[in-house]
């Protein structure tokens, strides 16, 4: 099929005949051009009739078709096609051909603008030559509405753009409305995070985000929203525009001002989050490995659960670790040799959401758990490789070799953190695989480097009282100096008894000319903002809460590229929370400074930065931005200009 739309032919003036053979015969004399389908369609499809016709008053009709001049196709419907308002019934959507037909299913209200926004989803069929952003409407009563409400959704924890949210409005602007009525108009997010919600009368509304994982229009608890506190009034004003007149296919021929109306407001900014849970439900049980199980719950609660085990002593058998809130709680067993270690039966007591009685209520339930890998397996595992140590035993006997003659013992595994270069905010760390229960402080010993030898150092051990999976070793630290941690076998006692082998960590930490800083005044800035040094959206390298005199300082700062985000702890809990509708409390705020920080080695970064000198919606960087833009398509005329210069024909 031919790449350009067939058009009608007239006679042509002979000069302009005599110019086509020309180039044809020049087109034939070089040997690197050959037919090549003639120069792309530019000219986009056009609407040749509409029934009923667009505007249309006093209308009952639910079918309404668009006829085209040539064969057309709708992308991305779902993502970009819109009718207000919302339907809950699916419509029924045919294209054939020239032709699209819209079967709406919902009853028609009376003395209703409807409108069908297809947004630039309405294309030719061969080279996807946009209509341009078309919206249909009618009333079913004797006025249209025309007002629009635009702006943008970005996610309150990070300002991303929200896709493909919808974004609706309540006249009714009582908070209850969102809870129980359907949204009247709507509209969906694109690309950008951007809404333009058409066909609203004129009057104050109530604006609001849904991601309306039910379809019903309505917010539901677990769904994501967003809420613009504040009603607004629709408003309107004549403005203009600059549309390009193209000459032909590479040169324009003038910009020309079209008059257009302007409706407010068009810079509406919502905050998208989804609530944390308070009602407290049992997810799930996990059991990979004998030596431990874990109990998950949907949100925190002070209650200690209680395990009553059935075939077992819980109280004797079980070391606990437990999650800030007690939402997550692993349980270790000391013992690997009791009969019932392959299926733990037990009475679990906890505190739990009632829907019907509205508030947590003591539960108990009962559980039985094997583990993925039993102690059969694990235990054949060992048969296994006793039969392999036995067998290289023998072979070592074979060469008179008698120097290890007992099976090697089983340690606990400890795994260290530190390294070359550290900076002096950086602690080592010590972790292990399993609980800890028993410290041999006297065991572990820090050495300074002096020239050559290692000389005794002072530190100090951090952990909690009780079973750790973590030491962090403070020492005084100082530039460029060089350390040693010896850990004598046998210094740490795990749940299963077992202990660590001798071991030895090497760290330094680098010259303060390694390092830069990084220092920022925030005009107006107080103690309830926390700001966040970012090496990127999801790693905060450090952060810092902002000291009364507006100033942050970020010192020994690794050399690299770094973000700055901050937000405003409203609660005081140093996290950034989401909002909870029926408070009416809203997300905490979040800020991006908008430009990359590049840190130097020995260098100092000075910096101000008003948090409110940039649009909110334009404050995030590019490079950490994860939602992007839809790219634009090359349109037929780049393709067309492009084709000139490969056949060097334009300059």
């Amino acid at each position: 099929m031919s790449r350009h739309r067939a058009k009608t032919f007239h006679l042509l003036p002979i000069a302009v005949l005599t110019l086509l053979v020309g180039i044809l015969a020049g087109a034939c004399a070089n040997p690197g051009s050959g037919p090549d389908g003639g120069p792309y369609d530019e000219t986009p499809p056009r609407i040749v009739s509409i029934s009923p016709p667009l505007g249309q008053l006093n209308t009952t009709q639910k079918r309404i078709v668009f006829t085209f001049d040539e064969g057309i196709k709708i992308e991305s419907a779902s993502e970009k096609v819109v009718i207000s308002p919302p339907q809950l019934q699916t419509p029924d959507f045919l294209v054939s051909g020239k032709r699209i037909t819209v079967s709406l299913v919902d009853s028609l209200k009376p003395n209703t603008t409807y409108t069908i926004d297809f947004s630039d989803a309405i294309v030719d069929a061969n080279e996807s030559n946009p209509l341009g952003r078309f919206a249909y409407y009618f009333s079913t009563g004797e006025s249209l509405d025309t007002m629009e409400v635009g702006g943008y959704v970005l996610a309150a924890q990070n300002l991303e753009p929200v896709k493909g949210i919808l974004v609706g409005l309540h006249s009714d602007t009582t908070d209850s409305a969102f809870t129980t009525k359907a949204l009247e108009r709507v509209a969906r997010t694109d690309s950008r995070g951007h809404f333009s919600i058409k066909g609203v009368a004129p009057g104050t509304y109530r604006v609001y985000a849904l991601n309306d994982m039910d379809g019903d229009f309505k917010w539901s608890r677990g769904e994501a929203l967003a809420v613009l506190r504040e009603a607004v009034k629709t408003a309107s004003y004549p403005d203009v525009r600059y549309d390009t007149i193209w000459h032909d296919s590479i040169r324009y021929d003038t910009i020309i001002p079209v008059p257009f109306t302007h409706y407010l407001p068009d810079d509406v900014v919502l905050y998208s989050f989804t609530e944390k849970s308070s009602t407290r439900y049992f997810v799930k049980t996990q059991r990979d490995v004998p030596e431990w199980f874990r109990m998950y719950f949907t949100a925190p609660s002070t209650t200690v659960p209680k395990v009553t085990g059935l075939n077992f002593d819980a109280e004797k058998e079980l070391v606990e670790l437990r999650s800030p809130g007690n939402d997550t709680i692993t349980y270790w067993l000391r013992d690997l040799t009791i009969p019932s270690v392959d299926t733990l039966r037990f009475a679990y007591t906890y505190d739990a959401f009632d829907d019907s009685l509205g508030h947590n209520v003591t539960l108990t339930d009962t559980f039985s758990l094997t583990p993925k890998m039993t102690m059969k397996r694990r235990n054949k595992q060992k048969e296994e490789e006793m039969e392999k140590w036995q067998k290289e035993l023998e072979k070592r006997h074979k060469r008179g070799d008698f120097s290890q003659e007992t099976p090697p013992p089983t340690f606990i595994s400890v795994k260290a953190r530190g390294g070359a270069r550290l900076p002096l905010m950086q602690n080592p760390l010590i972790a292990f695989e399993e609980p800890v229960m028993q410290i041999d402080t006297s065991a572990i010993r820090l050495s300074l480097k002096v020239d050559t030898l290692y000389l005794p150092a002072p530190m100090e051990l951090v952990h909690a009282d009780g079973p750790v999976m973590s030491l962090t070793v403070r020492g005084e630290w100082r530039y460029g100096q060089q350390y040693r941690l010896d850990v004598d076998s046998a210094a740490f006692v795990g749940v299963s008894g077992n202990v660590n082998k001798a071991s030895k960590l090497e760290f330094s930490f680098g010259d303060e000319e390694d390092f830069g800083s990084v220092f920022l005044n925030l005009p107006g800035c107080d103690t309830t903002a926390v700001v966040e040094l970012l090496v990127s959206d999801n790693k905060v390298e450090r952060k810092g809460r902002c000291q009364s005199n507006g100033r942050v300082d970020f010192f020994y700062v690794k050399p690299g590229t770094y973000y700055i985000r901050a937000f405003i702890d409203a609660n005081g809990n140093g996290q950034w929370d989401p909002g909870e509708f029926a408070s009416k409390t809203p997300p905490e705020k979040v800020y991006y400074f908008p430009q990359k920080l590049e840190v130097r080695a020995n260098w100092d970064i000075d910096q101000t930065w008003r948090v409110d000198a940039v649009p909110i919606t334009r404050q995030k960087p590019d490079e950490i931005t994860k939602q992007k833009a839809d790219k634009e398509k090359t349109t037929a005329h780049e393709k067309n200009v492009q084709r000139l210069k490969e056949k060097g024909l334009q300059e």
